[in-house]
This record gives structure tokens, sequence and C-alpha cells, in this order.
């Protein structure tokens, strides 16, 4: 008996302990180890649900870095709290801070079931860490986030409370990540949402004018798809203010709007009451199914939508069978819609796969609302086929001989039938008539078309004709030209097809014709505007370069043929559009273009290669003086005063050249040598002609070296100056001297002016150097006359056009004369015409002031510029010198107008100096015209200082008394 009391204790203890093991908080929890390479984590499996535990929870939490399990007890925060709690805990193994976000996705297609569907809800009222603070909700409309901060070795068991006793996905989502993410699938989805959006509308526009069933019914369909994307994408929530617990609603409802549109578009689309009233009656009792269905979400959403999903899946299985039934009767909008209906079934597949969780990845959701879409738009495509097509409007209304025949009634096409048996071609309207030939001339044989074919497609038509009646197939398709009376040839396209008898042999060939006159016409236009400029007329530059190629080609078998390449720019040209306007630049371009083709011989061409830039290629001349010829008549005919408005405008150009050689073989290049030569043209301050030389290939590159060296050469006493005589004609006595310029180069050796003034002239270099060219030819002139008395010379030295603009340049002569102790008579300073009537006013004035001063002025190359007469009068001058090209001119108007000039100037006060004197007679006409002064290479080579003084010497042998 001692025994039982024992066993009575026992049993109590062992229920005591059933008793706590029953009543005892859940045990401590595995933690997830989180690294900063960790940029999104899934906690759905390690999270451990515990339902219905009321508003006090107690958990264990996970063994903290000393390995110590502790108990937390968490207090509900949410009114509607369910019980349920989820439990996990994350470990922070590493050094440094991590920040995290908790996700639990509202709403997710994935694994969310076929029957009563999670539809979606808030899912996560509050979180509640083992140490710190609470967690921070985020601001999100699709998810609930909580921003966790995780120390360095740290452990936290998280506590949450769940707002629905599901939660089907927990993620642990680096912030910046997890931003970047849903910014990419905010913009998939807004492009989804747009080409929705205006599919829709597009839809509906095309009911609006299309009036019949299947077009309201693909619009509803639109319509509802982009419902259903709205919701499924949370774009309704931006939209309309959704009460939390409602959007379950708003999903079934979207769900049963695309379940019930998709029956009305297949009963619309295949118009299936045309076959019995019992589609009708069947369509009717199913979309009132899903209008019932649709008041039942107002009670039990999830289960609305299980239903619409069935709908959904048994509508695209029953289309399927009616399509194939439909399709195999020969129903073409049946057969139109596979391609549509077999995308619905891989959809649906897809759909299927992703709501029972077999597919399961964050990607299936968009990519399942994405395909919808792609399903829906390729309907409208199918259905808008229809609506263009106008099958659904004049179905049945013609025959198909009718169709043809007003068709070619209304195209305006001849009819051109040709009865082989009977060898008769007859065109219906007769084409007789429209070439102005007597009517039916052109109805009989087919060699009856012969004489009036053109020559070069006489052959062509009738071989055509041939073969077709020997092979007894193909097709005629032939362009051709027939007379017309007036003498024109009308172009007309011929295509026919033969029709073969019952014999095999060719008894008819009928097609149509077509005056295609307009179009061969307006193809020439395009033809000749695409190798024509569209101004002048002339060939442009791709023309150009394509007959200098062929000429340069049968220039390398042919040593007769030698083409030269000018390119000529118009100088200031900018300036005449801007002062005058475009309409006067293109006048004076025709008047340049015709005056340049005028002087074209045959073989020669011409082009405009650019807007004042024009090419000439000379075959005519294969002589260097012929060629210079040719190239100063260019220069003479461009320099004519064009005039315009009243007005006498008158231009320069510059001119490059360059002539064919064994070693060129590319038109290309030998363009492009000329426009160097035409460009160094420029840059010597226009209105020359250049020959091209090889080193204009390099003058680019060089010239901020040569600029640079430039700089220093007065310093290194590179520059130096030489001495042209000019002598008396009375005794041959030498007058005075014209101070050159000279440029030795320690590495390039002499430098001819030309190429380093316009760079001096550039880069202002100019006024150091003519400073320097004044003051040096003072002193020597200066040492001479010292040396051999006062001799009654004269110095001239050249004036630049930034010379003459300068404020200082009469206190810098003034200084010049100073300095040597030369008498200012003595001293002349040189400008050419050009250069004066670069500004009159301005250059009337500094003349007038430096005549003040003593010194002699000397206008240069009188006669090659313009307006000389008018102006004359105006400057202070003392002495002209006339072009050596005036000199040259030994014809009689030539010396006419030589003695006149010469005359002129004897009575403006003015003496008279010839440049370029090369023979004696010159000298004794020059004589006989009363002409003082004459300068050139027969009285001697312009030579350095020490070498004048022996000259002196040789024709002054003593002092000469002043």
């Amino acid at each position: 008996m001692r025994s039982l009391p024992a066993a009575k204790h026992v049993v109590a203890l062992l229920a005591a302990l059933f008793l706590a093991l029953a009543t005892a908080p859940a045990s401590a929890i595995e933690p997830i180890k989180i690294s900063p390479d960790d940029v999104a984590l899934d906690l759905s499996r390690a999270v451990e649900i515990y339902r219905d535990q009321g508003e006090n929870f107690q958990v264990s939490t996970a063994p903290g870095a000393d390995g110590i399990v502790r108990r937390i007890e968490v207090e509900a925060q949410d009114e509607r709290s369910t019980g349920d709690w989820a439990v996990f805990a994350l470990a922070n193994t590493t050094d440094e801070q991590l920040d995290r976000l908790i996700v639990a996705p509202h709403f997710r297609l994935v694994d969310s079931g076929l029957i009563w569907p999670d539809l979606g809800s808030r899912r996560i009222a509050a979180i509640t860490p083992s140490e710190g603070f609470a967690l921070d909700r985020q601001d999100s409309g699709d998810a609930d986030e909580f921003l966790v901060t995780l120390n360095p070795g740290t452990v936290v068991t998280f506590v949450a409370e769940l707002s629905s006793r599901n939660l089907p996905q927990v993620y642990l989502w680096d912030p910046a990540a997890y931003k970047e993410t849903v910014n990419s699938y905010t913009l998939f989805r807004g492009i989804v949402i747009g080409i929705a959006g205006l599919l829709a509308l597009f839809l509906t526009i095309l009911f609006v004018v299309k009036g019949t069933s299947m077009f309201p019914a693909t619009a509803a369909l639109a319509w509802a798809t982009l419902a259903y994307i709205s919701i499924d994408f949370g774009f309704l929530t931006r939209l309309v203010d959704i009460s939390p617990g409602s959007e379950q609603l708003w999903r079934a409802g979207s769900e049963i709007a695309l379940a019930a549109t998709l029956v009305v578009f297949l009963f619309a689309y295949l118009n299936l009451n045309r076959w019995h009233e019992r589609f009708s009656y069947g369509m009717l009792a199913w979309i009132l199914g899903l209008v019932i269905i649709a008041g039942v979400a107002w009670i039990d959403p999830a289960m609305a939508a299980g239903i619409a999903r069935i709908s959904f899946a048994a509508t695209a299985v029953v289309g399927l069978g009616l399509i194939v039934y439909l399709g195999f009767q020969g129903y073409d909008r049946a057969i139109m819609l596979v391609p549509s209906w077999l995308m619905v079934l891989v959809w649906l597949a897809g759909a299927w796969m992703a709501v029972t969780g077999k597919l399961d990845n964050d990607i299936a959701q968009p990519a399942i609302g994405g395909g919808l879409i792609l399903i829906v738009l390729l309907i409208g495509f199918t259905v808008m086929q229809h609506a263009f097509a106008g099958g659904a409007l004049f179905q049945g209304l013609f025959s198909d001989m009718e169709r043809q025949a007003l068709a070619i009634t209304g195209s305006g096409d001849i009819v051109w039938d040709w009865d082989v048996l009977r060898d008769r071609v007859v065109t219906k309207p007769d084409i007789s008539r429209q070439l102005g030939l007597p009517e039916a001339s052109l109805n009989g044989p087919a060699r009856s078309w012969l004489p009036l074919l053109h020559a070069d497609d006489r052959d062509t038509f009738r071989t055509t004709m041939d073969v077709v009646l020997e092979n007894r197939r193909g097709r005629i398709a032939q362009s051709f030209r027939l007379r017309g009376a007036d003498g024109h040839y009308h172009w007309f396209t011929l295509r026919a097809r033969p029709v073969i008898g019952s014999d095999g042999e060719v008894i008819r060939c009928v097609g149509t014709m077509v005056d295609v006159t307009e179009q061969k016409k307006a193809e020439e236009r395009l033809l000749h505007d695409a190798v024509h400029d569209n101004l002048t007329g002339l060939p442009n530059r791709e023309l150009f370069l394509n007959r200098l190629d062929a000429t340069i080609a049968m220039a390398g078998a042919e040593h007769n043929i030698r083409p030269t390449v000018f390119v000529i720019d118009i100088d200031r040209f900018k300036q005449v559009n801007d002062e005058l306007g475009i309409s006067a630049g293109d006048t004076i371009l025709l008047t340049i273009a015709r005056r340049l083709h005028r002087l074209l011989k045959p073989g020669d061409a011409l082009s405009r290669v650019a807007g004042d830039q024009f090419a000439m290629m000379l075959l005519s001349e294969q002589e260097p003086a012929r060629i210079a010829s040719v190239a100063d008549a260019v220069r003479q005919a461009i320099r004519a005063p064009v005039t315009f408005a009243r007005r006498e405008i008158v231009l320069t150009p510059s001119i490059g050249l360059v002539s064919w050689t064994s070693a060129q073989n590319a038109a290309e290049e030998m363009l492009k040598d000329a426009e160097l030569a035409m460009y160094q043209a420029k840059r010597f301050g226009g209105d020359r002609i250049e020959p091209f030389r090889p080193a204009f290939r390099s003058i680019g590159t060089d010239r901020l070296q040569m600029e640079s060296d430039l700089r220093r050469a007065v310093e290194r006493k590179e520059l130096s100056l030489v001495y042209q005589p000019i002598v008396r004609l009375e005794d041959g006595s030498i007058a005075g001297f014209e101070a050159l310029l000279r440029w030795e180069h320690p590495r390039r050796g002499a430098i001819p002016p030309a190429d380093f003034i316009p760079i001096a002239e550039s880069s202002e270099l100019i006024v150091p150097l003519g400073l320097f060219a004044m003051q040096q030819a003072a002193e020597d002139l200066y040492a001479w006359q010292k040396q051999l008395g006062d001799l009654p010379l004269f110095m001239s030295v050249n004036l630049s056009s930034r010379q003459l603009i300068r404020r200082d340049l009469v206190g810098d002569v003034r200084s010049v004369i100073a300095r040597s102790n030369i008498k200012p008579r003595c001293f002349r300073l040189e400008l050419t015409e050009s250069l004066v009537m670069d500004n009159p006013e301005q250059s009337a004035h500094v003349l007038g002031k430096l005549k003040k001063l003593g010194i002699g002025l000397s206008l240069d190359d009188f006669g090659t510029g313009y307006s000389s007469l008018a102006y004359l009068t105006r400057f202070p001058f003392d002495t002209i010198k006339i072009d050596k090209s005036f000199v040259d001119d030994t014809s009689s108007k030539g010396n006419v107008l030589l003695k006149s000039m010469v005359t002129m100037a004897h009575e403006l006060g003015l003496s008279v100096v010839a440049e370029g004197v090369s023979e004696k007679r010159d000298l004794k006409a020059l004589r006989q015209v009363g002409c003082e002064y004459a300068q050139s290479f027969h009285f001697g080579a312009p030579a350095d200082a020490e070498t004048s003084l022996r000259l002196l010497t040789e024709q002054y042998p003593g002092p000469v008394a002043s």
C-alpha cells in the first residue's frame, strides 16, 4: 500500500511536465547570416509562423554572440490583430554596420492559388527586434517595408505581427538594390500600361469609325486588360484612393471583367449567332453567371476570383474547339484567329504554372501581365485587318470580274489585247488619240507598232514578243517609247501575260499599258539635279570629279591629252551677300558662270564645286603660255564690273591651277592640289593666279613654325633689304631705288616675300617689319649720300594695309626721317591702288598728313585696280607706277592706252615710272610718250646695300656738291 502514494506522485509529476511542455513558449530559432555581398535574401522558408497566439506573444531568441538564448515578450500593436506571429533571426557576422530592408509584398500572383486565391492584403503590422527599437515602416503601397540596421557581430531576433493569415514571401534587400529593382520594374510597368492604354483608346476609336459588333467587343477586352494590368501593377492605387482591405474586391472585379470580355469577344468575332441561336443563349448565360459572380465578390472576393480564373480557362479551351471546327469549315475569321488563340493558350499555361507555384520567381508576375498585353495587341491587329481591308463592309458586293473591271477603269490604265491568231492588237481606250494619231491607227498587226517605237526600243519589243510565243509562258514587263504626232516621244510601261489555248499554243496576250512619261521626266530631272548645281545648271563636284577621272584615265594612254584644273574662288563674296542680299549674290554667280562658260572650248568643262567656287578642266590648251593666257582671261572675266540695281560691283578672283603629270592618278588629289594653290593665292591677298607647288601641301603645318621664326628674325638679323634701281629714261642714270625685304632663314634658306609677307600681315608682324624696312632703307640712303655727296636719289619703301590703317604711321615716318638725318623729299612710300581703295576716306586722310611731312607718295600697279580715275585727284600722289601688263601690250590699242596714261599723269602734275621693261624697243616707246622713269631687271636685279653702293660709285665717281 506504500507504493500507492509514490505512484500518485509520479503520475502528478508527469502530468505537470506534460502541461508545462504544452504551454511553454516556442523554442529558439536558427539565425540567418548576412554579409555585405548579399543583395537580396529570401527569408520565406526561414520564417516560423505561430498561429492564434493572442495579443501577447513570448518566444525564445536565437543564441546571441555570447551563445545565450533569451526570451522576449511582444504585445500586439494593431487593433485588428489576428493573433498570428512570424519569427526570424538575422546575424551580422561582419565587422561593419549593415542596413537592410525587410520587404513583404502585399500581392503575389505566384503561388496565389487557383481556387480561393490569395488576392493580397497588408501582411505585417509591425516588427519588433530582440534588441534596439521597433523598426521604422517605409512608405510603400505595394509591400510592407521595414528598415533595419544591424550592428557588427550582433544576432537579432525579429517578431513580426501579421495583419493577414498568409505571408507568401519575405525578402531581405539591400536598400540601394531594392530601389534600383523597383525603378526598373516601374519603367517596365509604365511602358506596358502605356501600350495597353493606347491600344484600348485606338480600338475604341476603331469602334466609332466601324460600328460592327466585333469592334466594341475588342475594345471592351482591351479596356478590361488595361484595368487588370493597372491593378496588378499598383497603378490604380495612385489614381484612386482604395481603402485598406478593398484591394481584394478590385482585383477580383478586374479578373471577372477579363473573363467576361473574352467570352464576348470570342462570340462577336466568330459571329457565332450566324450558325445557331443556341450559341447566343449560351453566351448570355455565361455572361449572366459572371455578373452573378461579380455580386458574390462583395461577400467573398477570393471565391469570385477563383471562378473567374476557371471561366477564363474554360473560354480558352472552348474557343480552341470552335476555332478548329470553324477553321476546317473554311471560315476565314477562325483561321485568322489561330495565332492569337495559340498565344492565349500559351499564356494560360504560364499563368497556371505561376498561380500553382510551379513557376516561382519575381519575373513571372510582370511577364504574365506583359504577355497579356501582347495577346490583346495581336488580337487588335487581327481585328484591324478587317477594318482597313473592308472585309466586314463590302464583302459580296461585286464579283471578281466586276472588281477587276472597276479597278482597271479607276486606275486609268489602257487595256492592251493582242489576238495572236489574227495578229491584231487592240487598246481600250484607243492609245492613238493620246498620241495625236488618227483613230485606231495602232489597232492592227503588232508590226505596225515598230515604226512608232523609238529606235533603241524596237529590237527589245520584238524579241520580247517572240520569246513569249516560243516559250508559251512568262510575263511581258517592258518600258518603251512611242512617237506622237508632234514628234515627241511618250514613255509607256506594258505588263501582260499570255493566254494558252487547248492545244498549248498562245492565243492571246492581254495586259495593261500605263503612260509613265511624267515619271520618266521626273527621274531624268532627279538624275540631272543629283549631279548639277540648281542655280547655275553647271555640273557639281561629283560629276566634275567623274569626268576628270575619265580624262586622267585617257591621259595615261594618249600623249595629246594633258588636263589642267583651275579652282576659282570669288574674293569677298560673302561681303556681297551680307550687304546686298542672297538674290544679288545669286545674280552675280549666274553672271560669272555665263562669262566663264563663254571661255570654254570643245573638250573643256566647267563646274560649280562650292558656294562661290568654280572648277574648270582645260583640255584645249597644252602649252604653259596658253594655259597662263586662259587663266588671265578667267581673271579678267570675273574682274569685269557686274551691274546690279544700278550699282557696279567689281569682284576679284583667287585662282589656283595644276596641270596633270604622270604621278597623279586620282581626280580628287588633282582637285585638292588646285584648291591648295587657290588658298595660297587668297593668303597672298587674293586677285592673283597661283600655280600649284608641292610645298603647298605642307604650308598649313609650316605656317605656325614660320610665324614663330619670323617673330625672332629681326633679333637674329635674318631680315635684310635689297634695292632695285629706278633709272631716268632720258640719260639712263640712276634716279633712286625701291627697297625690297628679304629673309634668309638659317635652315630653310631664302624665303620669298610672297611666302612670309601674308603671314606677317595676318599675325600683325608686318608693323615691326615695315618699321625695320623704312629705318634700314633710310639709313642706307644716308650712308650713300654721306660717302658720295648729296646725290639726287630717292628711296621708295612699300607700305602694307596694316601700316596704312595705323594711327602711328605718320609719327613713325617722322621718326625714321629724323633718326636717319635724310631729307624728306628723298624718301617715298609706295601703295597699291587696291590698298588705297579698301578705305578711300581713311586713306585720303592719312596720305594728306604724310604729304605734309614732305615725303613722296607713289601709286603702285596703276590701272590694275578700279575707280582709279575717279579717285586719283583726291589723293596727294606725285608719282604713278604703270603695271607691267600695259608695257608688254605692243598692240596699237595698247600704245594708245599707255600714251593716254602718261599724258593724263603729266597733266595732273605726276611723274611716271614704267615697271617690267624687258626690251630696248620698249624703252624707245616709253621715251617717245614722255615717260620719265623705268624699273625692271633690264637695268639691274635687286642687290644688297654694298653692291648698290658700288653701282652708284661707278656712276658718280666723285663726291657731288649739294
